[in-house]
């Protein structure tokens, strides 16, 4: 057929490159060198969160380059664009980390932007960091066109001493020099072999959390998750996903069609199942938000509840993803819950075949210990647990992956902080107490604004000895490097007049992660009292990005969203 008579009737692309009035568009894209054939071919966009501001970006315009060859062997023609990362473990710690979860809606909202505004047909989406992960996905079932999501990789264990190390031992050095466990040298040669690649942090932190969700939701290639960054094999995957979205073209497979409340419940399984992080409670329910499925924390806690715990991954246990990709990678974990009934085969993925058909021919590998049988778990609930009490009537999150049941009960006396800030400086200082509940407030989403994580300050407390001897809460969020009794989401937040706002010193608070609760010892009726007395605390957020989005942004329960969602769209872009 010849190109001028490819049909593209049904095709976004159609209102660019097709009849005699779009000339003048036509005129943009032979300046760019297209030839006609390539003008009237799919037009696929090639979208990376491409940047210089960390390792677990710095690969995937290289990356990029490997997806555009598939695309073209394919016939089809691609479109590359980049888009923002705000990543976290430089933004940890100080005020950029209120740019972070808001950088997410960002990333959603550019693709989806550059998307409809040139008429592409598909895209392949490659994303490294915490939020560009989610924020790449969302804007994939928000836009409804065929699409492949591409994980750029893990980094690589550093090596201090003869040990492997991941930044997770960074920051837990910050706390061991303020106790006078290490000394400054020390620190300075640990800094510099920490993070010895290209690609996100090794552990089962936030990245490699969201990432084991990409192919178990169904919008990544079996396997193409788990390949480190520095790994060539990356670049085979990314080459097939370019092929292969030529087929999703080719047989009208959306990610709508995907991304189903069975596959959101099999990318939940998975975060369980590997000790995954807690922000993954956030960007399930804000994935689901997009396709108009209501899918909220307290839906994601069943599925951490009733799903075993499996693999032995940092921060909680001993291995990094690059070790589980060696010994067989996501579809060995996946293979294992869906023999043991813990996954819904039935889900349809990229490849066109459903997961059961996917994981067909994955065989157990008996000779490695990274990932157990689901029968015979780490622990029989699931790395992360959801609460709920009188302290958060809209739910709390917290992850137990490695602690010791004995350890998921504590109650203490409420030492208030109104900002990770002057609970940091408390720890450096070392003026709280062993057996205290430190309390974070005024960091959820509208409070802080952006929901800022607290690994600083739970690092430090790991690196000063005290990880198990205090608890920590917060309205805000914890990273995925994260370990303790450390719970995050707490909701309704205090900038709202929520539980949170109106502690006091001494309250007495018992966190319970075994029975899933949350309470502080007020009666209804003191609780009452305090919120009619409670006033509105004001932050810094005045004008600029940060002010738009505390306008929009709603409750961490429903994935901190902040637009209506697919629930109240008449028409999705794939079916302009």
């Amino acid at each position: 057929m010849d190109a001028r008579q490819t049909d593209k009737s049904k095709l976004p692309s159609r209102h660019v490159t097709e009849g005699p009035e779009r000339a003048p568009h036509r005129s943009y894209l032979y300046a760019m060198g297209l030839t006609t054939e390539q003008i009237h071919q799919p037009l696929v966009g090639v979208a990376s969160c491409w940047n210089e501001a960390a390792p677990c970006n710095i690969s995937l315009m290289r990356q990029a380059q490997a997806v555009k060859k598939g695309v073209a062997a394919a016939k089809g023609t691609p479109r590359e664009f980049c888009t923002i990362t705000v990543t976290d473990g430089i933004a940890m710690g100080h005020g950029g980390m209120r740019a972070s979860l808001p950088s997410r809606e960002v990333i959603a909202d550019s693709v989806e932007l550059t998307i409809r505004g040139h008429s592409y047909d598909a895209l392949v989406g490659l994303a490294g960091c915490d939020k560009s992960l989610p924020g790449m996905m969302m804007a994939m079932v928000r836009l409804n066109v065929p699409s492949i999501f591409i994980y750029g990789g893990s980094i690589l264990p550093g090596s201090f001493r003869g040990r492997p190390v991941t930044v997770q031992d960074l920051f837990e050095a910050v706390g061991k020099v303020a106790v006078g466990d290490m000394s400054l040298d020390d620190l300075d040669e640990l800094e510099r072999v920490a993070c010895p690649s290209a690609g996100a942090c090794g552990a089962q932190f936030t990245a490699n959390t969201m990432a084991t969700v990409s192919e178990a939701i169904g919008l990544a290639l079996p396997y193409s998750a788990g390949a480190p960054a520095p790994y060539e094999i990356r670049d085979q995957f990314c080459a097939a996903a370019g092929e292969k979205v030529m087929e999703l073209i080719a047989k009208n497979i959306r990610p709508r069609d995907i991304v189903t409340r069975k596959s959101l419940e099999n990318a939940a399984a998975t975060v369980a199942a590997s000790g995954g992080s807690t922000n993954a409670a956030l960007h399930l329910p804000a994935i689901a938000h997009e396709c108009g499925i209501e899918f909220t924390l307290f839906d994601v806690a069943e599925i951490f509840k009733r799903t075993p715990y499996i693999a032995d991954l940092k921060p909680g246990g001993r291995y990094v993803a690059k070790d589980m990709f060696e010994v067989g990678g996501i579809p060995l974990l996946m293979k294992t819950l869906l023999d043991h009934g813990y996954l819904h085969g039935d889900c349809l993925t990229v490849t066109g075949r459903t997961i059961a058909e996917n994981l067909a021919k994955v065989a157990w590998n008996p000779d490695q210990d990274v990932v157990r049988p689901a029968d015979q778990p780490i622990t029989v609930t699931g790395g992360v647990v959801g609460l709920k009490g009188n302290l958060a009537p809209e739910g709390a999150i917290v992850k137990v992956a490695g602690m010791p049941a004995e350890k998921q009960v504590f109650t203490g006396p409420a030492r208030v902080f109104d900002g990770e800030e002057a609970c940091f400086e408390a720890v450096q200082n070392r003026t709280y107490k062993p057996g205290e509940v430190l309390v974070i407030r005024y960091e959820g989403p509208k409070g802080g604004p952006g929901m800022r994580e607290m690994l600083s300050t739970t690092a430090a407390l790991y690196g000063q000895g005290m990880g198990d001897k205090v608890a920590l809460i917060t309205d805000g969020r914890f990273s995925g490097a994260t370990r303790g009794f450390c719970v995050g989401h707490v909701g309704p937040e205090a900038a709202i007049g929520g539980p949170i706002g109106l502690l006091r010193d001494g309250d007495i608070i018992t966190l319970d992660a075994i029975h899933g609760t949350l309470d502080v010892a007020l009666s209804d009726e003191e609780l009452a009292q305090r919120r009619s007395e409670w006033t509105p605390r004001g932050n810094t957020a005045t004008s600029g990005y940060l002010w738009k989005y505390a306008q929009t942004v709603g409750p961490a329960v429903n994935g901190a969203v902040t637009h209506p969602g697919g629930a109240r769209e008449t028409q999705s872009y794939a079916d302009i």
